[in-house]
Order: structure tokens, then sequence, then C-alpha cells
């Protein structure tokens, strides 16, 4: 027996069509006793029904009058819909449930409406697999588009929601005589317990994304303070971050170092805690220099660096060649950057650290007392004075070099 399947598929479409007003209206309110994101204001929602109606007469043309699948694009009212879900951080999953439900309920249109029609059992279940297999098509492709419809959206609206909230950061950091409150009604957060910034931004040798390796370092930081930092992109490959809480943030430093050697060219300054908007402020700029600091210091592929670790240097950096010039009076040939010589400074700065205990340095050295011995007499004979003489400079001027990166090679 012939079934005629095209003719019995637009006869579905032209009875679904005179009655899509309550249809629709049946749809969009399934969404909302379903979908909790479809609960809008009455602006979006009525986007929202736009959007379903829009659709729902792209499908019914397309059965009615056999338009081609290649000359399917998502519809401009669930463009714009797409776009909005986004704008309001809505789910992309929920907003993708909707058009599968959506897909389930026109094809129970059109089964109803083939059993009004009193076909054969055949031609019932013909049209209906044809029905389905074009909805789903349908679906199918829209989907797609409006994917991409709301992915880019949601980057651009990040991008312009990250500039606004850098902006107003900045200028809470940069205003004078900005009051406490105007401070907290820019941020639309509380500036009156503690803070602790970090800075964290991709190095040499990075792999994989920039934006997603930022994530997972400001991810690290929220993991070793069990606080949700506040975050702004700084540039492409920098980002700022303020850890706020009612107490003195505690931060692991243990677990941070562990995490960081898993992602290899990820790299984070950290500030000291203060409290209070000047806290705010001070540790920012603390994780300034802590930066500072290892992009110019001997160790410049240290991945954590605390500004309670550098503070000196910290102060040092802004003065670079000053310093080294300084330095190099003070250490003299103590400064050459030859294996042996650096093992010298290091023993001297162990040595002065242990206030003078042969012993003591040597604990912490793991080597034989003798060799601190021997160290530190050849230090002084490159001096030229024992070390209790200028000890503080000698201190500091080893500080520098150590954390600053002088040698005697770039002395001026």
């Amino acid at each position: 027996m012939s079934v005629d399947v095209d003719g019995t598929v637009r006869d579905v479409a032209k009875n679904i069509q005179a009655d899509l007003e309550r249809l629709t209206s049946e749809m969009t309110s399934m969404f909302v006793d379903v979908i909790p994101e479809f609960r809008h204001d009455d602006a979006v929602r009525r986007l929202m029904v736009a959007s379903t109606s829009s659709n729902l007469v792209a499908i019914l043309d397309m059965l009615a009058l056999s338009i081609s699948l290649d000359d399917i694009t998502v519809p401009p009212a669930a463009a714009e819909y797409a776009r909005r879900f986004a704008q309001h951080d809505l789910s992309l999953e929920a907003l993708l449930r909707a058009y599968r439900l959506g897909e389930h309920m026109v094809v129970q249109w059109a089964v109803n409406v083939l059993r009004r029609l009193e076909l054969s059992t055949d031609e019932a279940l013909a049209t209906t697999s044809r029905i389905a297999l074009l909805v789903n098509s349908y679906i199918d492709q829209v989907i797609e588009g409006v994917i991409d419809i709301y992915e880019n959206e949601r980057r651009r609206w990040d991008a312009r929601s990250d500039a606004t909230r850098a902006a107003q950061v900045r200028a809470v950091l940069d205003t004078e005589g900005l009051d406490l409150a105007s401070a907290e009604k820019m941020l639309s957060t509380s500036l009156r317990g503690w803070h602790l910034a970090a800075i964290i931004w991709t190095g040499r040798g990075a792999a994989g994304h920039v934006s997603a390796r930022l994530r997972a370092g400001t991810a690290m930081l929220a993991a070793a303070t069990g606080k949700a930092p506040l975050t702004i992109s700084a540039d492409e490959q920098t980002c700022w971050a303020w850890i706020s809480s009612a107490g003195k943030p505690a931060l692991d430093v243990h677990r941070l170092e562990g995490e960081l050697r898993e992602h290899p060219g990820l790299r984070i300054a950290v500030g000291d805690p203060s409290p209070g908007l000047g806290g705010f402020r001070q540790t920012f700029r603390d994780a300034q220099r802590a930066r500072n600091v290892a992009a110019t210091g001997a160790g410049p592929d240290r991945a954590l660096v605390l500004h309670s670790q550098v503070a000196l240097a910290g102060l040092l950096v802004d003065h670079l060649t000053d310093v080294r010039a300084w330095a190099g009076r003070v250490l003299g040939d103590l400064m050459r950057d030859d294996e042996a010589t650096v093992r010298l400074r290091e023993t001297v700065q162990v040595f002065l650290d242990a206030r003078g205990s042969f012993t003591d340095a040597a604990a912490r050295m793991h080597v034989h007392k003798n060799t601190v011995h021997y160290r530190v007499r050849k230090a002084e004979e490159i001096l030229g004075h024992p070390l209790t003489e200028h000890r503080l400079d000698i201190e500091v001027a080893l500080l520098a070099c150590a954390q600053l990166g002088l040698r005697h090679t770039e002395r001026a």
C-alpha cells in the first residue's frame, strides 16, 4: 500500500499551526514550571516567548513547506534570547534542555493530530517517524548555532564585566582621599576586615591556554586560603586577586607550592596580610614588589614568591643600579659569579643568620663544622676584614646578591 508521508506531514503541520498561539503558551508555561532559569522578569519573559514562537514557526514552516535543512538558521528572537541568557549568567545546559523538551512536545502534538486524522497504522507510524526525524534535525542544527551565540556573548560580556571591575579596583587603589564607604560601594564588597593580595601570571615555558592557566592559579589560591578571591584581569597574562576575611587570612604555603609544581610556567607573588582599606592597597603593593623581585632576582623561575621572604629586596629593587654598585663596594670579589664564590656567600649568609655559630650553621647546611670554619675564613680573606666589621652592610649586600641576582660581572 502506497503511503503519502509528505502530504500527511504537511497536514499535521497545518493542524498545529491553526492552534499555534495556545500551544506556544503551553510550551512556555512548561519551560517556566520545569526549568528554574526560565523564571524571568517581564521583559526577558517576553523575549523567551518570542524565541519559542519563532522556533515553532520555523519548524512548522519546514514541515508544511518542505524547507531544506540547509536553509535553517537560528531565528533572530532565539539568537537574542541566547545572548540574554549569557548576559544573565544563566547556564547553557538549561537553555539546551529547553530545546530538547520543546522537541519532545512538538512530536507529541504531532502524534495527537495523527490520532484525529484516523490514518492507517503504517501511515501514522511512517509520518510520526518522518516528523520526529525532521524536528530532531532542526533542533540539532539550531542548537549548534545557539551554542556559538551563547559562548561568544559570554566571552564578550565577561570581558566587559572584567574591564568595568578592573577600572573600579584601580580607582580604589589609586584615588587619594577615597573614604571606606565609597570604596566598598565601588567594589560591592566589605573592606573592613583583613586582605591578602596576590599577583598571578604566566612565565616562560608555559603550556596551554593562558586564561585557563590563570583560572587554575586562582583556584589554587582559593584552595590554599579557604576563601574565594576577588579577581580582575590586569592584562592577557596577569591576574590580580584579593583574599578578604574578618580575621587574618592564613595561606597554606606548602599546598600552594605543591600545586604550582604541577603547572609549569604559572607563578604567584603574594603580599603580606593587612587590614582595612589601607591594607587592601598595602598588601597589593607588597605583591607587586614581590613580583618585581621575582622578575629581577637570582631565581626567576621560582613559582611562589612571598613578600615576607623578600621584603627588603623589594624595597631595593627599584634602585638596582645603585644597589649593585654599593654591594660591590661592600663585598668586593665576594660578588664573583663562579661556583666556589657563590658557595662562600651562601655559607656566610647562613653563618650570620646562625649568630656566628659554626655548629648551628653546619647543621643547617648539612656539612662538617670545619667546612663552615674554612669557608668563613676564606670569605674574610676576600673581604679583607672580619665579618664582625660592617656586619649589617655585609648581610644586606649578601641578601641583595641572593634575591636580586647581583654579581661581580654586572658591577658598574
